[in-house]
């Protein structure tokens, strides 16, 4: 295992195009990025080509890597392959979200905001659906539609429960994954300020619902979901660039 110091070196000298540089930080990381790919086995990927991928993010790690960051560069380097692995899911991959899907979604969100300027409050679900003639359901669906997908905590919603995206994905319960989950979700959490850590512990950790935070919070539901998806979008755009 190489100190930190040496790390930082190579790190330095492979921002210089320094191939032996790269080479060897690969080498020495190859078991970190094995163990960030195992997460998306079971997702219609083949191994090796998840592997390339996260290649291609421990490269782009090595490639906007600043010290200055105060974190070591292995922390740095997660997000950064589990953001590559989710842009190819997203864009390349084999869950795709209807183009009908994305239109509604942008129908609601012009809705929203001509109902907040005419009745200075945000509406219901309910009263998106009657606008719309559709179920509240087929509403919260294209609303978060938006946000797929983002992260590991993303949720899947019905009248009766929460799921995460993490609850669909079969999972090794060994030390070292759950580490690899709470470097990622502490240098990502860390940033926010204290009313968007709030949403995100009440929603993740404490597995409460929209409607429920709205409640503690004094807003709306739909506020809510507007808050939880700009939280989210600023996850992705810090995990994939």
């Amino acid at each position: 295992m190489l100190d930190n110091e040496h790390v930082l070196e190579l790190v330095a000298r492979a921002q210089q195009d320094d191939q032996q540089a790269k080479t060897v930080l690969l080498e020495e990381n190859s078991p970190l990025i094995k163990s960030v790919i195992k997460r998306f086995t079971n997702k219609g990927i083949e191994y090796d080509d998840l592997y390339q991928l996260g290649c291609i993010g421990f490269l782009k790690a090595i490639k906007n890597f600043n010290a200055e960051f105060g974190v070591k560069f292995s922390t740095y380097v997660v997000p950064m392959v589990i953001g590559e692995i989710k842009r190819f899911l997203r864009d390349d991959g084999m869950v795709k979200v209807s183009r009908a899907l994305k239109t509604l979604n942008m129908q609601i969100n012009k809705y929203i905001d001509q109902f907040m300027k005419d009745n200075g409050r945000s509406p219901a679900i309910d009263e998106i659906a009657c606008n719309f003639k559709l179920d509240p359901q087929d509403i919260i669906i294209a609303m978060d539609s938006a946000k797929m997908p983002i992260s590991l905590y993303s949720p899947i919603e019905d009248d009766s429960d929460t799921l995460n995206l993490i609850d669909r994905i079969e999972a090794d319960d060994d030390n070292g994954v759950k580490l690899l989950d709470n470097i990622v979700l502490k240098d990502l959490i860390v940033g926010l300020n204290e009313r968007d850590k709030k949403i995100i512990l009440m929603r993740y950790y404490f597995d409460k619902t929209q409607t429920q935070i709205a409640k503690e919070l004094g807003i709306s539901q739909v506020q809510v979901s507007r808050l939880e998806n700009k939280i989210l979008e600023s996850f992705r755009t810090k995990l994939i660039n």
